[in-house]
């Protein structure tokens, strides 16, 4: 069984989309879509719109997502490793593929964890979508790189998934989708990058909502530091330098985006500074869905 799970926050509309794009997926396997939202409404909005016995909705209690997490955890823990658990969000959507190539990475029985590659919805003419562009081809890259080297490496909150079995909760204060796969990774098993399997993404389109999206994401990662000290990084400020300067620099196609890549030096060592100072005062905010940026929610 395939259990997908889908987090989301009042976004209806958004996650109706998320869960067709998987309905309307064939695969052999039997699967089931569980979403989870904390808002009534949203339940009420796909029920009247979804009449299919393989979506099942769970009010989120509105403690925070990792709260949400462990009890899908609870809920869904097996001892059976042939079971896979998928983990998305309600803001985003996958490719048409994206089920059959989870399962055939499953096929190895030494894989215990695959990510998904993020592909940003925004158009490469103007800054912005520029800046997701280059974002997601430079994680692409290093994903690539770490996978096929077999080393450890963090997946993308907006598509991973595990064999059941392997992990029992995750941990408050630091993000699921760089905890879980370490746990993973502990027990020996394999995480695999499928670039193939495509999640889209509305990616910010003002400097505020970049802002804001990117600091929350530093401190979350820079939280692990503390709390899981003996994990590998692959998100940080040096790795950064070390993996994108180059690639950076190759990556414009003409003197437009040649300055929008100055802007986004500027800008992101201007994320690193307010994020290390803030994390002085302030961890990492389970709640954050609360206070997320309107430009990247693409429907509601």
């Amino acid at each position: 069984m395939i259990h997908i799970i889908i987090t989301s926050y009042n976004e209806p509309k958004s996650t109706l989309r998320a869960v067709e794009t998987f309905l309307k997926q064939k695969i052999k396997e039997q699967f089931k879509i569980i979403v989870m939202d904390p808002f009534p409404e949203v339940e009420t909005f796909l029920k009247k719109n979804i009449k299919d016995s393989r979506m099942e909705f769970i009010l989120d209690p509105g403690e925070g997502k990792p709260y949400a997490m462990n009890m899908l955890f609870e809920m869904l823990y097996s001892e059976n490793k042939k079971d896979i658990l998928v983990f998305t969000d309600g803001d985003v959507y996958v490719s048409d593929n994206t089920l059959q190539e989870i399962v055939n990475a499953f096929k190895d029985e030494k894989v215990g964890c695959i990510t998904g590659r993020p592909v940003a919805t925004n158009p490469r003419n103007n800054k912005y979508g520029y800046w997701a562009k280059l974002s997601y081809d430079g994680i692409d890259k290093v994903r690539k790189k770490l996978s096929n080297k077999k080393q450890f490496l963090q997946t993308s909150g907006y598509l991973f998934a595990i064999r059941n079995g392997l992990v029992k909760e995750t941990l408050e204060d630091v993000p699921e989708d760089c905890v879980i796969p370490y746990f993973v990774w502990k027990k020996g098993y394999k995480i695999k990058y499928l670039p193939n399997a495509e999640v889209y993404i509305q990616y910010p389109n003002n400097f505020p909502d970049w802002v804001n999206q990117r600091v929350r994401t530093i401190k979350a990662h820079e939280n692990l530091n503390k709390i899981v000290p003996d994990m590998p990084r692959t998100k940080s400020l040096v790795n950064e330098i070390k993996e994108g300067l180059l690639f950076s620099l190759t990556h414009p196609r003409n003197p437009k985006e040649s300055f929008w890549l100055i802007q986004l030096y500027l800008a992101r060592l201007y994320i690193y500074y307010r994020s290390f100072k803030e994390a002085r005062n302030k961890t990492f905010d389970p709640g954050w869905r609360e206070e997320e940026v309107q430009s990247a929610k693409p429907l509601d």
